[in-house]
């Protein structure tokens, strides 16, 4: 390998280690905010252990010398003088892909423990025997050609360039089976089988890890290539119909939702432009620019409905959409290959002048088509033996799924001891000094404490006699804050607290959908405003905000008043009217 080679598979290595951090934003987002620590751990560890049992044992299985002719390579700790280390690194991280893709699906539930312990297996055992049937010489990759099973069927062999199968449709496959021995999560099926929605916490994190995947899968695709000196043409092809399977995805499955639903469904669309990317990982190299676009408009439709099916009809929980992003996109962009192959993977040579492996509708025939399907049937049939014993047995001993308590608390506390991940929703500290962050605020001298707070047995005091003093609530829509903010303001109200709450009214929000499943109740985010008057009247404060919110649309708000019997400032000791006085000076 050149110096210009080794370079460009080590950046290519880098990018798809840099999907970790992809996979962990979009299974974060998708998920619940209490387990959100338990995930980033998950992803986290997956590498570092797949790391480790990749390079002692797994590394030998998928590439070493032949233990079982065209089934698996020797394995053997990836050491000897004769190792590609540039190859070895970028197997390594296409190996964490793989085990890492199960996290996401069986997120929310499952032990920690055993999720190293799976993982372990996938990276050691599962991958890398059906990836020696791929790429490491193995049966596959001579399938249909004159030097392997069913020669002269005018093949070239299995063709998946860089993982539709061997990387995303094991680690979907064995999403589903762990999801499905699993359980769904409590509360996500009601007693007579309807599915219910149980949104992320975060569709921000998951979209900035659709763009780090998207970033790093232009390492991923390209970078398979193993080299770039003279291939110039083959590699910028690849980033091209890379990209293109993923935007057309994307608006396919946009598409596809804003009709189902009356709007776009925000995270089916994400699932899209992944399982665009997924879809043309197996033909990226062999297909044209406009095949690519065609795969992801195929993907698109795949994932939409194929997350529904898995979600409503056969009652898998998969909180990311995992199986039906890296399970039924990484099979059927697989399969595809045998339609649309038109460059001979090889030689980058129109594969008209080779005269086998040319897509079906080139007027290839059905030979590529079968050499896929066969492919596909058989690491499907693999994964799902080995994953299933695997997982029974997990179940049956250590234990697959947390306690129902678990599980209600969260991971991140019960699993690791994490109160949040979120700092601002932990417990307040005191542990520091309060006077050194106020800093220098002109006020008013301060009252000695034993003026201001009254001794044990004291009664609460009542407003002065003759001093009206009212709290008006205000719940809104957030979007109209500022103009409620302005109008208060601009009658005379200086002081206000906000808080950001959810809820809905009598009418249970409007009927929303959150990937393909209807919200039986839409709690949405408002906004309370709460202010305290007793100069200003109260029917000015209240027609003022009325005007500033009014739209004539359910969900413009209520307003609530309240007699307030006292305000007692607790630096001065003033209390009513002279307790409402702004002091800076």
């Amino acid at each position: 390998m050149s110096a210009i080679d080794t370079l460009w598979v080590l950046l290519g290595a880098t990018l798809v280690f840099f999907m970790q951090a992809g996979f962990a934003m979009v299974e974060t987002g998708f998920t619940r905010a209490k387990n959100a620590g338990n995930i980033c751990m998950k992803n986290l560890m997956d590498f570092v252990c797949g790391t480790i049992v990749y390079w002692l044992i797994g590394f030998g299985i998928m590439y070493g010398a032949e233990l079982i002719p065209g089934v698996m390579g020797t394995p053997a700790v990836a050491s000897a003088a004769d190792t590609d280390w540039t190859f070895l690194i970028f197997q390594t991280v296409f190996c964490a892909t793989a085990a890492t893709i199960v996290s996401g699906a069986m997120a929310e539930r499952t032990k920690f423990k055993s999720y190293l312990v799976y993982s372990v297996i996938i990276s050691l055992f599962v991958y890398p025997v059906s990836g020696h049937w791929i790429w490491g010489g193995g049966w596959l990759s001579t399938l249909g050609t004159p030097d392997g099973l069913m020669s002269g069927l005018g093949a070239y062999g299995f063709h998946d360039f860089a993982g539709s199968t061997a990387v995303h449709m094991v680690g979907g496959l064995s999403a589903f089976i762990g999801a499905m021995i699993l359980g769904p999560r409590i509360g996500k099926y009601t007693k007579d089988g309807k599915s219910r929605a149980i949104p992320g916490h975060s569709i921000t994190l998951g979209c900035l890890g659709v763009f780090i995947l998207w970033f790093g899968w232009f390492g991923f695709n390209p970078a398979s290539s193993l080299a770039i000196d003279g291939l110039t043409q083959n590699v910028g092809r690849i980033f091209v119909t890379t990209n293109m399977a993923a935007v057309t995805a994307t608006l396919t499955a946009m598409c596809i939702t804003w009709v189902k639903y009356g709007k776009p469904d925000v995270s089916m669309t994400l699932n899209g432009s992944l399982a665009g990317l997924v879809a043309i990982t197996a033909g990226c190299s062999t297909v044209t620019v406009t095949g690519a676009a065609i795969i992801g408009m195929i993907a698109g439709f795949t994932v939409v409905f194929g997350v529904e099916f898995i979600d409503q009809k056969l009652k898998v929980d998969d909180p990311v959409g995992a199986v039906g992003v890296h399970g039924c996109c990484g099979a059927v962009g697989t399969l595809l290959v045998g339609i649309f192959a038109y460059f001979d993977p090889y030689t980058d040579a129109e594969v008209l002048t080779r005269g086998t492996g040319l897509g079906l509708v080139y007027g290839g025939g059905f030979a590529q088509l079968l050499v896929q399907l066969i492919g596909v049937l058989a690491v499907a049939a693999w994964v799902s033996v080995t994953m299933t014993c695997m997982f029974q047995l997990i179940k049956h001993t250590i234990g697959l799924r947390v306690s129902r308590q678990e599980e209600l608390e969260g991971l991140d506390s019960t699993e690791h001891g994490l109160l949040s991940a979120y700092a601002d929703f932990t417990v307040a500290r005191s542990d520091y000094d309060d006077e050194a962050l106020l800093g220098n605020v002109p006020v008013r001298e301060a009252v000695p404490v034993e003026l201001v707070a009254p001794v044990a047995g004291d009664a609460v005091p009542v407003a002065p006699a003759g001093v009206k003093i009212t709290k008006i609530e205000i719940l809104c829509n957030q979007g109209k804050f500022d103009a409620l903010k302005t109008a208060l303001f601009d009658i005379g109200i200086t002081g206000m607290t906000c808080t950001n709450v959810m809820g809905c009214g009598e009418q249970r929000g409007a009927s929303e959908y959150y990937r393909g499943v209807k919200m039986e109740v839409n709690i949405r985010p408002k906004l309370k405003v709460d202010i305290v008057v007793c100069k200003l009247p109260v029917s000015l404060v209240v027609s003022t905000a009325k005007q500033a919110l009014y739209t004539g649309h359910i969900g413009d708000g209520k307003i609530f008043v309240y007699d307030v019997e006292n305000v007692i400032k607790v630096r001065t000791g003033e209390e009513g009217y002279d307790a409402l006085q702004d002091d800076v000076g």
